[in-house]
């Protein structure tokens, strides 16, 4: 008996681990030999890849396709019909599946409605990818990216919320109380 729930319209293929207390719901796809954690909600037409690993509590929203190569942590937050790519130069022509480039979101990091994020970079812990954003390169932890090229335009807490540095390079979460420390362009939390 299976853990999990699973729509009656979504595909579940053989061969894949599904953790327990997961939702998948209408209209999804979920491929052989992928991965989901525990407690994760994969929205509704979703497609989740062969080889994708998604850690626990990962919540995918509607119009997703989640590509072979892409691995997501813990407390993903994948927003509506984000796009995740996987080949630098694809041609309908030429089979490149020998040439998927690994992508990377580290734990907690959410990426917002429309963004898309180009293959072989990391987002990391924490960072919040703005709706619309296109990432064409690596995103620091706790980074804050908008735009088409995304540029970084601040940084923010766990919580999701803009952090303001004083000139002693501390800021402060509004909504957690937790303490920030900006040093070398890198965040670390401190309490």
């Amino acid at each position: 008996m299976e853990n999990y729930f699973a729509h009656e319209t979504a595909v579940i293929d053989d061969g894949c681990s599904i953790g327990a207390g997961t939702k998948i719901w209408h209209f999804s796809h979920i491929m052989q030999n992928s991965t989901i954690g525990e407690s994760c909600n994969i929205g509704q037409n979703v497609v989740v890849s062969p080889q994708v690993v998604l850690g626990k509590n990962v919540k995918v929203q509607n119009n997703v396709s989640i590509y072979s190569g892409v691995i997501c942590e813990d407390d993903v937050f994948l927003g509506p019909s984000m796009v995740f790519t996987n080949i630098i130069n694809p041609r309908s022509a030429i089979v490149r599946r020998d040439e998927y480039q690994q992508t990377l979101v580290k734990k907690g990091a959410s990426i917002g409605a429309n963004a898309t994020i180009i293959c072989g970079n990391e987002i990391g812990t924490y960072a919040l990818i703005g709706a619309g954003a296109v990432v064409t390169k690596p995103v620091p932890p706790y980074a804050l990216v908008v735009g088409n090229p995304s540029k970084q335009i601040g940084w923010v807490s766990e919580f999701g919320h803009r952090l303001n540095f004083d000139e002693t390079g501390n800021a402060i979460c509004p909504e957690s109380g937790e303490k920030y420390q900006l040093k070398e362009h890198k965040v670390l939390k401190i309490s």
